[in-house]
């Protein structure tokens, strides 16, 4: 696979329509490019195929962490704007309690209020108690006119958050919009590299999948030209830890495929995978793997221990679970199914171990 780019989030821009139109563009000339080149020499050779395709594959990976980064934001945004309508719910209901206690004291206060309070004093029966009930009364109204203001602030105070939490959400929304639109580009330049891919031989294309389906490096079917025999598969560890465990899950997910944004438990991208494993074991991880790699204790690649996160490129943009022998358990890329790897097999950007 071509070289990733670390992922960044930033907020939406006036000129996010003419970046995602330069992308087009550019992809679509380079598509263009390419096929034209293919249509001039029908024996493209395996070298450029694997080439165009493996760049395809890492901006879509790239791409797919992106996403669930902002797939992640969005989702606690909608929790947080959910929250804020059922505490102004709540508030409302007690504003319009008070509003009644209200309602009930002002009309009372009306059918009495012909009198002034000397003559209430002069013709009631027992001016103890109607001074009793005077000082009730306002006590009674100052209380529900404080309840009233008290309502009202808190009210003023959700509907700035709604409307602050509304526009976040919009903005993250648009965001994944976004990254929606440059997925769609980047799976129309991947239907562009299977064509070509289509035109080599079924020993070279089997060649090619069995590489690419390890990062571009890995050892070849067997059978096929520059074959080595594979390192055998360890077994997974019985011991009862949190990594035996999580280990077994990636090991029971051998052959299920890489979906974009999937967490299982049918399909899985790679960070899905890495995440629904420890999950498994009753470890939270973090949803991508420019998080992940933070989440836990970092190791060095010469301390590695089954069940430890690996992590590679220079952006951080794939993971794998290590599972001992310098063998990974991992979710490639689309179009693949969940498989062991050499760990050597992609550029090493670091590993960690989930507490």
């Amino acid at each position: 696979m071509a070289s990733h780019r670390k992922p960044r989030q930033r907020p939406l821009s006036s000129g996010t329509v003419r970046t995602a139109a330069t992308l087009a563009l550019a992809g679509a000339a380079t598509a263009t490019a390419f096929e034209g080149t293919s249509h001039a020499d029908p024996r493209t050779t395996p070298a450029q195929v694997k080439a165009e395709v493996d760049r395809l594959y890492g901006d879509a990976e790239a791409a797919t962490e992106r996403y669930n980064g902002a797939k992640v934001k969005a989702d606690e945004a909608e929790r947080a704007l959910t929250g804020l309508r059922d505490e102004a719910a709540r508030k409302e209901d007690r504003l319009n309690t008070a509003r009644r206690s209200l309602g009930a004291l002002a009309a009372t206060q009306y059918r009495s209020g012909g009198l002034g309070p000397a003559l209430q004093l002069a013709m009631a029966t027992d001016p103890q108690d109607y001074l009793e009930r005077a000082s009730l009364l306002t006590r009674a109204g100052d209380r529900t006119a404080a309840d009233v203001a008290s309502v009202r602030r808190g009210l003023d105070e959700v509907g700035q958050l709604r409307a602050r939490a509304a526009g976040q959400l919009a903005d993250l929304r648009a965001r994944q919009d976004e990254l929606a639109g440059q997925k769609a580009l980047i799976e129309d330049r991947l239907a562009t590299a299977r064509r070509l891919l289509a035109r080599l031989t079924a020993e070279e294309r089997a060649a090619y999948e069995a590489r690419s389906g390890t990062g571009g490096t890995g050892p070849a079917p067997a059978g096929a030209p520059g074959a080595a025999a594979p390192a055998p598969a360890p077994p997974a560890p019985s011991d009862g830890s949190r990594a035996a465990r999580a280990v077994a899950f990636a090991y029971a997910a051998i052959g299920k495929p890489y979906v974009w944004g999937a967490t299982g438990p049918g399909s899985y991208d790679c960070s899905g995978l890495t995440q629904a494993a420890w999950k498994s074991a009753g470890v939270s991880l973090p949803r991508t793997t420019y998080t992940q790699i933070n989440a836990g204790q970092r190791v060095t690649r010469d301390r590695l221990a089954p069940g430890d996160l690996v992590f590679f490129y220079a952006g951080v943009t794939h993971v794998g679970m290590y599972v001992g022998n310098g063998q990974m358990i991992h979710a490639p890329r689309p179009g693949s199914t969940v498989r062991l790897a050499p760990v050597d097999s992609m550029p090493w950007a670091g590993a960690s171990r989930p507490a």
